[in-house]
């Protein structure tokens, strides 16, 4: 839907480094010291969190990433920068500051609900010394990038002074500079491509209260004009993300379905746009891209990220993307198979194939049908070629494109690839899906890519239908 899959931009992300500590439990009874919930531990684990999310959001897409920031001398902060090595970032802007703790938020979540949180962590400045060690060759690395994404969450790092120095750096380069800013003066963003604040934040850096559309707008009009912008931004939670242009504001709808956990959502949706804006795409495109993004992340639980395959799976998954963003190439469905069981082992993989040449009532009951015996269908589709040698030249009707695009359209297809050989079994051995599906009249007989796949099943095709007793009656004119 974006064709963003092949870029990688390189992006710098400086700010506060932090880890999202999970404590997993289960609780069945009240402290008999005091009211309070008794937790029985599970489980724990550790998840990159504030601006090494962000980094971890943009290497899941497909980044080069350079990090910039300050972690504690102890085991946090260690884990966090051989967790960034270990993804791919670019770890040379990390110092390690003795005389502070890395930040770290530990959440206590009971039945995928998060009822406390506790922080570990320093506000003060960083020490000049330090910072100054961060200044030194900052604008070389500035100059080799893309993009900047300043990710403040108020620990001490992004000062007035130094983030000022930092966009002043980058849009003399005529770099993106993208800030998920903090507090209620938002000064210190001056001159930047882009803010993210949420409504909440819009409303407290610009001391007018949202209450409807005329106030968001205003809202927006002033956060341009104080901060310089050149894109002004509102995240609309559920509703979005407003942007604002020439006196009017204009959604871009979010398409999250369930919401099971939002931490973390606002440094997906900043991960995405600054890839999104560096890949090419103007800020409109960034913020549907942005949002789909965010659609994966809140559906699950902990700080995520989200993966291009990922979002172009949601998005057909929820009717977001009908058409051709269902067609595949061979290598793309084999890639988005491998990632979709990779994610969940148990994911039933259903295939059928066919030229279908003049949709109909019976291909769709039976696509249907197909579709109830799994988790995802993939119809394999005779290419116009293929279809000439098995039907002769008169056919197909319709040509492959639109064939695939009508297919595409059907709730019930997941994907469409299309195969140029006379049968489907080297696709299918290419593929590998878990069923194939075959209709009825295949019964007794040799089925072509059976031996590749755990299961066949045969379906009963409606009587009468068939896209050549169309073409036959539209020949006798009835």
């Amino acid at each position: 839907m974006f064709g963003l899959e092949q870029k990688s931009p390189k992006i710098l992300v400086i700010g506060d480094l932090m880890i999202d500590h999970y404590i997993w439990g289960d609780c069945n009874r009240i402290s008999p010291e005091a009211p309070v919930q008794v937790v029985e531990v599970k489980n724990e684990s550790n998840r990159l969190g504030g601006a090494c999310n962000v980094a971890n959001n943009l290497l899941a897409l497909g980044a080069q990433v350079y990090v910039c920031g300050v972690v504690g001398d102890d085991v946090d902060g260690k884990w966090l920068v051989g967790t960034l090595q270990n993804l791919g970032a670019d770890i040379s802007y990390i110092f390690v500051d003795s005389t502070r703790p890395s930040t770290k938020k530990s959440r206590v979540v009971i039945s995928n609900q998060q009822v406390l949180r506790v922080d570990r962590e320093s506000r003060a400045r960083v020490d000049c010394a330090l910072l100054q060690k961060v200044r030194e060759n900052l604008g070389t690395l500035i100059a080799q990038v893309d993009c900047v994404i300043l990710s403040d969450y108020d620990k001490g790092l992004l000062d007035n002074a130094f983030t000022q120095e930092i966009i002043a750096l980058a849009r003399s380069e005529r770099k993106f500079v993208l800030c998920d800013p903090k507090g209620s003066d938002y000064g210190k963003y001056k001159g930047a491509t882009l803010l993210t604040p949420n409504k909440k934040e819009a409303a407290l850096a610009t001391g007018i209260e949202i209450s409807d559309e005329a106030s968001l707008l205003q809202a927006g009009k002033k956060l341009k004009e104080m901060c310089a912008l050149e894109i002004s931004l509102i995240t609309l939670s559920e509703d979005g993300i407003g942007i604002f242009d020439n006196g009017t504001c204009k959604k871009i709808p979010t398409f999250a379905q369930e919401v099971y956990d939002v931490t973390g959502a606002g440094d997906t949706v900043i991960a995405a746009l600054g890839f999104a804006l560096s890949a090419g795409l103007d800020i409109y495109k960034a913020s549907e891209f942005a949002n789909s993004a965010a659609a994966v992340v809140v559906a699950k639980v902990g700080s995520a990220s989200a993966t291009h395959i990922e979002i172009e799976h949601y998005l057909h998954a929820h009717g977001q993307d009908l058409g051709n963003g269902k067609v595949l190439n061979k290598e793309q469905m084999r890639y988005m198979i491998e990632s979709l069981r990779q994610s969940n082992p148990r994911t039933r993989i259903v295939f059928t194939n066919g030229c279908f040449d003049i949709l109909h009532r019976g291909h769709a009951q039976y696509l249907k049908q197909a579709r109830a015996l799994g988790d995802i269908l993939i119809v394999g589709l005779n290419s116009d070629s293929s279809v000439a040698r098995l039907k002769g030249m008169s056919r197909p009707i319709n040509t492959q494109e639109d064939r695939a695009f009508l297919l595409g359209s059907l709730e019930c297809v997941d994907y469409v690839v299309v195969f140029g050989e006379d049968t489907p079994s080297d696709l299918i051995a290419f593929l590998t899906p878990d069923v194939l599906v075959k209709g009825a009249d295949y019964e007794g007989k040799e089925i072509a890519g059976s031996e590749f796949v755990k299961e066949v099943r045969l379906i009963d095709f409606v009587e009468g239908k068939s896209s050549t007793n169309i073409i036959e009656k539209i020949r006798r004119g009835e």
